[in-house]
């Protein structure tokens, strides 16, 4: 037997499937507990393993109580195998108002890691806990940028599609998901030592971009590679960037715009070829323009990376190369 077939026989741990569902481990525990909805093969004292069908009827039971339908009933009808909008009907007379169906609020996430459905799935419920333990072992699991690249951004994308589809119905799922993923990446990366306390890299949005997301990543990101950061988010203005570039004489900086109305190719050019040092000597920044406003916005002599892999690989190939170019290079 292969060790896949293996897994497959031997069932998931409370753990795996908490994961997949996009719950906190206590909330399995407490479906099994309060509703007998346990694997139907558990053997007393040993660790719980959850098979396929255990796990179908976990997943009826998060369908249904995402929506709307209460616990008590929504596990009925997850060891009946009774669909979502038989269980609403059966749940009509107690509940005021007509039942409705909400089986159109799963987000689209294709063939995407599974841990990009748990994810959604705790989003829309807006599961703070489930959130956190989802964001905190994603980053754990694959390291911040294939946490990144491959859970968040997914789950990120699918979330604005979803609410761009529905009218805005969802921004609040939105703007939960990004408050819990800043703190996850914030979390994720280490403290700067302090000895490292002068930083190479300044990360700023441009005038009017509000998007910080991906800078907060870039610079979690770049903290993680023991590369210290001055990060100063969203909307610098155009004087106070200049000023903190004049201050502190950064290697790198990374100007952020998400939309091409707010990309501004004069500023960076500007940013570029501010100089300080000794007179002779004087250095000037490498400028990275991030983000997809700067499409079509090419600035010569400024690379502009794909993504939060490829803008890392500049960096750490920059200050690989002494990063601070003399003036005229």
């Amino acid at each position: 037997m292969s060790s896949n077939e293996h897994d497959k026989a031997a069932g998931l741990s409370t753990g795996a499937v908490a994961r997949r569902l996009g719950v906190a481990p206590t909330t399995v525990r407490t479906w099994d507990q309060r509703y007998g909805l346990g694997p139907d093969a558990h053997t007393p004292g040993k660790h719980r393993r959850w098979t396929a069908a255990d796990i179908a009827r976990l997943e009826r039971m998060s369908a249904l109580t995402m929506a709307g339908v209460p616990p008590a009933e929504a596990a009925r009808a997850a060891r009946e195998g009774r669909s979502s909008a038989t269980a609403l009907a059966a749940d009509a007379p107690t509940r005021p108002g007509p039942a409705r169906s909400r089986a159109g609020t799963g987000l689209r996430l294709g063939n995407a890691r599974r841990e990009c459905k748990g994810l959604a799935r705790a989003s829309l419920r807006l599961d703070a806990a489930s959130v956190d333990d989802l964001l905190t072992a994603a980053i754990d699991d694959y390291g911040l940028v294939t946490a990144w690249q491959e859970v968040i951004m997914p789950t990120l994308q699918a979330v604005g599609r979803k609410w761009e589809a529905s009218g805005e119905k969802y921004v609040e799922v939105e703007h939960f998901l990004s408050w819990h993923i800043t703190g996850a990446l914030r979390r994720g990366a280490p403290r700067i030592p302090a000895d490292q306390a002068a930083a190479t890299t300044l990360l700023a949005c441009v005038p009017g971009e509000v998007h910080t997301l991906p800078l907060e990543a870039l610079a979690a990101a770049l903290i993680d590679q023991g590369l210290p950061v001055r990060m100063f988010g969203a909307a610098m203005p155009a004087e106070a960037l200049v000023d903190a570039v004049r201050r502190t004489g950064p290697a790198i900086i990374g100007l952020w715009a998400q939309s091409r109305t707010t990309a501004n190719r004069p500023l960076a050019q500007h940013v570029a070829a501010i100089e300080w040092g000794v007179r002779g000597a004087r250095r000037h920044p490498l400028v990275l323009t991030l983000g997809p406003g700067w499409a079509g916005q090419t600035v010569p002599g400024l690379p502009r990376p794909s993504g939060l892999a490829e803008a890392l690989a500049v960096v750490e190939a920059a200050v690989g190369d002494g990063v601070r170019r003399p003036v005229g290079r």
